[in-house]
């Protein structure tokens, strides 16, 4: 099957957008450094693309930290309480203090992060600056390549804006000596934002060259994401409506739900008609990080040909993430038992099989559970895709300090090993599987919170929260044993018939998003955005408290410190009196 590989055609030209010529009378003295390009390469066309090229690849951060990529394995899932680090207490130890919400702000990951973010604005805006340069380029092209840009700036800062809240904001009219080095940060950046995302959903086409470009499409998703972010609910309400009747991907697809919810995690079906705007990953490219190799951590414990990846043991779900998949007559558990969510009470509780040893007996969980759980958490006793099932504790490296989970989503079939794997690295874990940044059932999703936030409809709202659970309900889809074909658990889901309010329209809503967006990111940033961070966090912390010890005991969500501190080694170069810290550091 043919896939789109914009990383693999990552250029040396990109490489080199940013090398600074200068002129001199004495031109024999003029060399440019080795690999760097003339100003007359760069503003081609080819040139132009190639630094395009460069700013998409800095989605996946690559060169720097490993929890730095635009899927924020770390920042939104397991700082929203769905993963824990994962793997021992030994193991890239930096993580440690972060997950249990004691960020420093000399943290090599924290400052990391703030680099590739800002690498990727410095490359939106050079490309920028070289397609209003170049007399190559027809005036459609260079439209499209400047709302392209744009749109990756917007995105940039986007993350940035829910990572730090206050940023310097930099565009393309800045440089050393030309204001860049007075500039502050500032949480006002919204408006400019916007601003970016408008102008690329006005001026891209609906189709592109290449799937894993933005189109008009992605970008009209995104604007609606980012006014959703600052409650502008009527606002996104009318954009997500239209997303939501006309979109289509950028191979032309009408947007839509994949039938099968496993089948939005798999490489064979990358760029699907529920793909709106993803980090494309490639293999045999030259280089293993044209892979998702921000992922390359996140396999199960083992050392054998049985599972995939021989490594590494990261990125556990919690306790409470299984136990959300709890079901009543096919519902979710939406209430409270003494502040704390009922799915955490001791008879809702997923049967688990931590500190049990895997030659030991162990009977699952026969209770109702939503079927998303085995599509989304490895557990002892389940197919694991198509490898085994689930070993247990011989898969965990070390239980009594990051419990008995695996994660599940975002790894490799056994049949595609070698095929959409690159074998070539360190590990075999280095799989061409994309991360949908946004994806059509998010998209839904968020159009149902701003018809309940925005003054629309309730029955609209829950029509769209049901497109996503009826997907999940489909029987093709639930977990069968390879072997035996006979159903892996006890799965029970059905939609909701009415909402009676809008807070329960919203509670329900609250849930979809944990259920069905469960280990990709999200969760940390909406509980920010829905100010339920502190209590839910903080419940979340006891819980998983009382059995990971040595991971949470004694940990406290602190009110007020819902971003990451601004690095200090960005106050140390740019000063403190022009770089201001965020409360709380």
């Amino acid at each position: 099957m043919k896939k789109y590989h914009i990383l693999k055609r990552l250029a040396l030209v990109s490489a080199s957008a940013f090398t600074l010529t200068f002129a001199c009378k004495d031109q024999f003295l003029e060399v440019l450094p080795t690999g760097s390009l003339a100003q007359a390469q760069l503003t081609s066309k080819a040139g132009v693309e190639g630094t395009l090229i460069g700013a998409y690849s800095a989605l996946a951060a690559k060169n720097f930290t490993q929890v730095a990529a635009s899927n924020n394995w770390l920042w939104g899932s397991i700082l929203g309480g769905e993963n824990n680090k994962g793997t021992d207490a030994g193991d890239f130890t930096a993580i440690n203090p972060i997950q249990r919400y004691e960020s420093s702000p000399v943290s090599g990951d924290i400052n990391g992060t703030w680099q590739a973010k800002y690498e990727g604005i410095a490359r939106a805006n050079a490309t920028i600056n070289l397609a209003n340069d170049s007399k190559a380029l027809s005036a459609a092209d260079k439209t499209r390549i400047i709302a392209e840009a744009r749109f990756l700036r917007a995105h940039f800062y986007f993350e940035l804006k829910r990572l730090f809240n206050s940023v310097p904001y930099v565009d393309e009219t800045m440089d050393y000596g030309k204001g860049i080095e007075k500039v502050g940060n500032s949480p006002d950046i919204w408006g400019k934002i916007d601003a970016d995302f408008k102008f690329a959903y006005d001026n891209l086409p609906e189709t592109q060259s290449s799937a894993g470009r933005a189109n008009k499409w992605a970008a009209g998703a995104y604007l609606g994401k980012s006014l959703l972010y600052q409650g502008k609910f009527a606002e996104a309400k009318a954009i997500f409506t239209t997303v939501v009747a006309s979109g289509k991907t950028t191979n032309g697809k009408k947007y839509g739900l994949v039938p099968r919810f496993q089948d939005v995690f798999n490489a064979e079906n990358d760029n699907n008609e529920e793909a709106v705007f993803a980090i494309q990953s490639s293999m045999n490219s030259g280089s293993v990080t044209n892979s998702n190799a921000f992922d390359v951590l996140n396999y199960p414990y083992n050392t054998g040909t049985d599972g995939p990846g021989n490594c590494c043991g990261f990125f556990q779900p919690s306790f409470s993430l299984a136990n959300s998949y709890r079901t009543k007559d096919g519902l979710p558990l939406l209430t409270e038992t003494n502040g704390a969510p009922a799915y955490n009470a001791p008879e809702n509780a997923v049967k688990h099989d931590y500190k049990v040893a895997s030659s030991d007996p162990f009977t699952e969980d026969n209770g109702p559970l939503d079927p998303r759980i085995d599509h989304t958490i490895g557990r002892r006793g389940i197919q694991y895709l198509d490898w085994i099932e689930h070993p247990g504790k011989n898969w965990i490296r070390d239980q009594t300090y990051a419990g008995p989970y695996s994660p599940k989503k975002y790894v490799y079939y056994k049949s595609q090993e070698n095929t959409l794997t690159d074998g070539s690295g360190w590990t075999r874990g280095y799989a061409t599987l994309n991360y949908n940044i946004i994806r059509y059932a998010d998209v839904l999703l968020m159009a149902a919170e701003a018809e309940i936030k925005g003054g629309g409809s309730l029955a609209t709202a829950l029509g769209y929260i049901n497109q996503v659970r009826n997907r999940a309900a489909n029987p093709a889809s639930f977990v069968k044993n390879l072997k035996t074909g006979a159903l892996e658990a006890n799965y029970v889901i059905a939609p909701y018939t009415a909402f009676a309010s809008a807070d329960e329209a919203m509670k329900a809503l609250k849930m979809e998003r944990m259920l069905e967006l469960a280990t990709e990111g999200h969760r940390f940033f909406d509980l920010v955005r829905w100010g339920d961070a502190p209590k839910v966090l903080q419940a979340y912390l006891d819980y998983e408290g009382k059995t990971l010890v040595t991971m949470f005991g004694g940990a406290k969500f602190t009110t007020g410190k819902e971003y990451l501190p601004i690095p200090q080694a960005q106050i140390d170069i740019q000063g403190s009196t022009l770089l201001k810290q965020n409360p709380g550091y």
